[in-house]
């Protein structure tokens, strides 16, 4: 490719070169372009003095184009259109044919949940996309953004950088899950016998803290801690282990374990809000936008049925 950037060539005197040559007169591309005839003039000087060599001659009161002239038109033109036509046409979208591929970073809470109505309703309206998913959670959700690991998130988040777009898709609430085979769990669980009981729990951080040390000055009597919630159901399945859980995995989980039970946390413990975030450089990417919309689509299905 010859270095057009080294050779300081300005390509909107390509633009003026071809008004010129198919009006056939400076005054008239002058008018078509909104501009001078003195610029018009210059910047066809410019584009001669760039090119090394004449590509027009007077012809009366007009201007014909020189052999050199007429191989540049030739080259030029289509190309232009092509420029314009990219710059102020918009990509079409089809999600029946689309075979775009996109990347949805998931908490491992998520996952369960969502990624199955989610391939439900590509089958039926987007045969052809793909999806990638990585796993994020609340701390590795920004550096996953920011570095276009992936084109959205759906997970818990504390602050994000500017430009980053959100939708709150739920909160949820925390439950004890439990096997009442084994642990001896009363009706109304009390804080003390909760924190007497042995625990399972899930740290991200790989130590013996979750989310009941996060938000409380307590500690449990932690008997494994896991790196995520896939697990959970079967370590309390046929142990005396208690779990504090999310309500949406405790549901999941009790759909393929429903011997076992839940029991409210004897603590005033909030749900965080469960997000769907990505960044404003792809806001108008609408492939992205479409999957974008079908979470939302399938949170509110998930919880109108709740």
């Amino acid at each position: 490719m010859h270095d057009i950037y080294g050779r300081n060539l300005d390509l909107n005197l390509l633009r003026v070169f071809v008004v010129v040559a198919e009006a056939g007169s400076v005054t008239a591309a002058a008018e078509r372009l909104y501009l001078t005839q003195p610029a018009v003039s210059a910047a066809l000087r410019r584009l001669a003095s760039t090119v090394g060599t004449p590509l027009f001659v007077r012809a009366g009161r007009g201007l014909a184009l020189t052999t050199r002239g007429e191989r540049l038109l030739a080259s030029a033109r289509p190309h232009l259109g092509a420029l314009v036509d990219a710059t102020l046409s918009p990509v079409a979208f089809d999600p029946k044919t689309s075979e775009r591929t996109v990347r949805i970073g998931l908490s491992d809470v998520t996952e369960v949940w969502l990624l199955p109505p989610l391939l439900r309703i590509l089958a039926r309206e987007a045969p052809r996309m793909r999806l990638v998913i990585l796993p994020v959670q609340f701390r590795t959700v920004v550096e996953a953004l920011t570095g276009a690991t992936v084109d959205l998130a759906v997970t818990v988040a504390d602050a994000l950088p500017a430009g980053t777009r959100r939708i709150e898709l739920f909160t949820g609430s925390f439950v004890c899950l439990f096997d009442p085979r084994h642990a001896r769990i009363p009706k109304r669980l009390t804080l003390e016998r909760y924190l007497e009981h042995e625990h399972v729990i899930v740290s991200y951080n790989g130590d013996l803290r979750g989310v009941i040390e996060d938000h409380f000055d307590v500690q449990r009597r932690v008997r494994v801690s896991v790196p995520s919630f896939q697990s959970i159901g079967a370590l309390v399945d046929g142990s005396a282990l208690l779990a504090t859980v999310p309500a949406m995995v405790a549901r999941d989980i009790l759909r393929l374990r429903p011997h076992l039970k839940t029991t409210a946390v004897p603590l005033a413990l909030q749900g965080t809000p469960l997000e769907l975030l990505w960044r404003g450089a792809v806001d108008d990417d609408e492939a992205i936008r479409f999957i974008r919309d079908r979470v939302v689509q399938v949170t509110k299905d998930l919880w109108s049925g709740a």
